[in-house]
């Protein structure tokens, strides 16, 4: 028997296959593009789409564990379901569903939303599943380079309440050491949840303050705008997207998304180590900028 691992040559899924190499269990990649694909050595790719249900039934044949990543998109909802459907269908004993932080909360967020309904089924339901809840992925701010090299500005409106951001090197090996504990149980295990968090509760103001330090030079906050955010993220994806992120960052400035000290506790247990920070993040981006 085998992990598919879905969302394979996506951020998070390219982490969860080199957190998964070495670990002596065989792992099998879904992707559309089965011959070109990218992957680790030792991983099959498989192809499959999400959208096509008939194509996940066929990809889930020989597989005993799963590790389901749904990517943004407008059905998001529709595909998750009908993947953990088919997946009880075909007796896969474990399953590994990559949720989101604060998804019970930001009930107007189409995303977060939809990552809780897919919750509410698998606890209805009795899957054995982990729910892993990542928070804000630190590796997003790469995308603010130019701004910050060019102008001295941090742009991610971020405000002032505070997000526990995640390293994605984090969530794909607290993913990976779940799926082998899954797989190698003779028998299904019990559900489980986690916040995958980072240690600090990091605002507008404090991030500029890191890329401060780790550039020698002042960096300013670029503020609270929106709507130029919104904008700005129309040039590169869908309306609804764009839209969608608004939404999210904007509960961020009223809320924030800071977690708890047990969730970070639990967390650390399951990765072996304390999560690293954004001055970690930091400094590894400026040294790999600086090798092009």
């Amino acid at each position: 028997m085998s992990i598919l691992v879905t969302g394979s040559t996506g951020t998070i899924g390219t982490q969860v296959l080199n957190y998964l190499q070495g670990r002596e269990v065989e792992v099998r990649a879904l992707t559309r593009s089965p011959d070109t694909a990218k992957l680790p050595s030792g991983v099959t790719p498989v192809r499959g789409d999400l959208a096509d249900v008939d194509t996940v039934r066929a990809a889930l044949d020989g597989v005993s564990t799963l590790f389901l990543l749904v990517p943004n998109v407008a059905d998001e909802l529709t595909q998750a379901m009908l993947a953990l459907a088919a997946a009880r269908d075909t007796g896969v004993k474990g399953i590994v569903y990559l949720s989101v932080f604060k998804g019970d909360a930001y009930a107007d967020v189409p995303h977060f939303a939809a990552k809780y309904t897919v919750e509410r089924m698998i606890e209805a339901l009795g899957l054995p599943a982990t729910i892993l809840r990542p928070a804000y992925f630190i590796q997003n701010d790469i995308r603010l380079k130019d701004p910050l090299l060019k102008f001295g500005v941090y742009g991610m409106p971020i405000g002032a309440k505070g997000v526990s951001m995640v390293d994605i090197r984090d969530i794909g090996e607290a993913a990976a050491s779940d799926l082998v504990r899954r797989e190698r149980s003779a028998t299904p295990l019990p559900g489980a949840t986690y916040t995958l968090a980072g240690p600090d509760a990091l605002t507008g103001e404090g991030i500029a303050a890191i890329w401060g330090e780790a550039l020698g030079r002042p960096i300013s906050y670029g503020g609270d705008d929106l709507v130029t955010m919104e904008q700005r993220l129309k040039a590169t994806m869908p309306a609804w997207h764009a839209l969608d992120l608004r939404l999210m960052v904007g509960r961020y400035q009223a809320d924030g998304a800071v977690a708890t000290a047990d969730e970070l506790v639990r967390f650390t247990a399951l990765l072996g180590h304390a999560p690293r920070s954004y001055r970690d993040f930091a400094r590894d981006a400026l040294v790999q900028w600086a090798n092009g």
